[in-house]
């Protein structure tokens, strides 16, 4: 196949181009800066716009680009930025690719584009799979916009994946953040603990978008592991895996003054979603559990 790549700098992109290339798939990856080797294309999603014959004739589009969630204190300015940059690039990749269609209609084409669990909002100890409805916070509005984004290429019979992807473990993103932390003595729960983190390993989220390019999987799928976690036993597994002790609980109200928003949405808020779209496709997990996940992304640290 074909597959053109946004975001392919970040965690996700970082790990899945030389995957695909494994894999006999040629990539191109879509960047917003002058391009530096043959394989790299410019675009401009925050003004909706891309070369229509880059995309002429791929066979796939994976869309990961946005903004880091929480890279940043929430401010307005920077919320509007979390959303336009989700939503330009969705848009521009998903009208491109119905122009693509329209221009070659026999040709099957896939989207996968990456939306989030925070879909769902809070949803406490409830069990959610890919039929429950969104949520009612600022992270749920922005999943629900980023979805719609993909609406053109939906309605021009493009195959659309929805990549409801949880807390990614593996060097660089949150982990990065908190390993340190850890080695030192001083994590500890956040809040109450008691809110669930659907956490799923690298390699596991890349064999997955891997195996969601080929089939007849569409809509949205939960790409979390089997066994998702409450944040006070994540905090268990990871201190002991680095033998500290996690004895310093870090106040919601702390959290809520560091990160503003982001707090209680993204840190306190939690959901317990399983993949229940990806398993009955036929996907297996190899990090099955959080403590072989950890230890993977600890050992790449």
């Amino acid at each position: 196949m074909k597959v053109a790549i946004t975001g392919s700098s970040g965690l996700i992109g970082t790990a899945l181009v030389p995957a695909l290339r494994s894999d006999g798939h040629e990539v191109l990856r879509l960047v917003r800066r002058t391009p530096r080797t043959a394989d790299e294309h410019r675009w401009a999603p925050d003004h909706r716009r891309i070369d229509v014959s880059v995309l002429a004739d791929v066979d796939a589009v994976v869309n990961l680009a946005g903004v880091g969630i929480g890279d940043r204190r929430w401010t307005a300015a920077y919320q509007r930025q979390v959303v336009a940059s989700r939503v330009d690039s969705t848009a521009t990749v998903s009208e491109a690719l119905a122009d693509a269609a329209a221009a070659d209609p026999g040709r099957p084409r896939v989207l996968l584009s990456a939306s989030g669990v925070g879909y769902y909002g809070d949803t406490g100890d409830r069990p959610v799979d890919e039929s429950a409805p969104a949520g009612a916070d600022f992270l749920a509005d922005v999943c629900r916009q980023w979805e719609a984004a993909t609406a053109p290429a939906a309605d021009a019979g493009v195959r659309v994946v929805l990549l409801r992807t949880g807390l990614v473990l593996a060097e660089g993103g949150m982990m990065s953040r908190i390993r340190p932390l850890f080695r030192l003595g001083l994590g500890g729960k956040l809040g109450s603990g008691k809110q669930y983190w659907p956490w799923i390993s690298l390699r596991d989220e890349v064999d997955a978008i891997r195996f969601l390019l080929t089939g007849d999987v569409s809509g949205p799928v939960n790409l979390t592991g089997p066994d998702p976690v409450t944040n006070a036993e994540f905090t268990r597994t990871l201190s002991r895996l680095v033998h500290r002790p996690a004895v310093l609980p870090v106040p919601g109200t702390a959290l809520s003054v560091a990160l503003g928003g982001f707090a209680r949405v993204g840190v306190l808020a939690g959901q317990r979603a399983v993949p229940t779209a990806l398993t009955a496709a036929g996907f297996q997990h190899t990090d099955q559990d959080l403590e072989s996940a950890l230890r993977i992304a600890l050992s790449t640290g």
